[in-house]
């Protein structure tokens, strides 16, 4: 599959709407539980520092992001992000290709460290991602995420330079 990581354009909030609410919806990755909708979900990702999609050689899109200051003022150097990626694509790397492109527009808007603060000790297939492209593990909170079902998993924090 041939994926290219771009901005996001307003033709793809439905799609990128519908990506986030799934991983929403699944419970046990993103800290957020309000599904947006069309008014939300443009207001949201318009908020943001830095969107990307990845789109595939027909213009669909395949996974997306959102990048923004982890933090305000004498913090406001750090960047966070949170990754979706169409759960029957997950597994053909365009994980990977987002979280390069995030780094790439992470240091052009200003940022000098990306920090995640809340990788779910399960999800190892990103944990091991973040590791291969440089992340450093800073620890466990246990039981910091709860999770759909309402059981509490340990998070593991992580931080690269820029």
């Amino acid at each position: 599959m041939n994926i290219t990581v771009r901005e996001y354009r307003s033709e793809d909030i439905p799609e990128m709407i519908r990506i986030w609410n799934r991983v929403v919806e699944d419970g046990i990755a993103f800290p957020q539980e309000d599904l947006l909708d069309p008014e939300s979900g443009a207001e949201f990702f318009a908020s943001q520092t830095y969107c990307g999609a990845a789109v595939d050689e027909h213009g669909k899109v395949t996974g997306m992001y959102i990048l923004h200051p982890n933090n305000i003022g004498r913090c406001g150097h750090i960047g966070n992000a949170s990754y979706a990626v169409v759960s029957e694509l997950r597994g053909l790397h365009i994980g990977e290709a987002l979280v390069k492109d995030c780094l790439v527009q992470g240091k052009k808007h200003g940022f000098r460290i990306m920090q995640f603060n809340a990788v779910v000790a399960s999800n190892i297939h990103a944990r091991h991602l973040y590791e291969r492209l440089g992340f450093v593990p800073l620890g466990v909170i246990p039981k910091g995420f709860r999770m759909k079902d309402g059981s509490y998993e340990d998070i593991c924090p992580y931080y690269r330079e820029l």
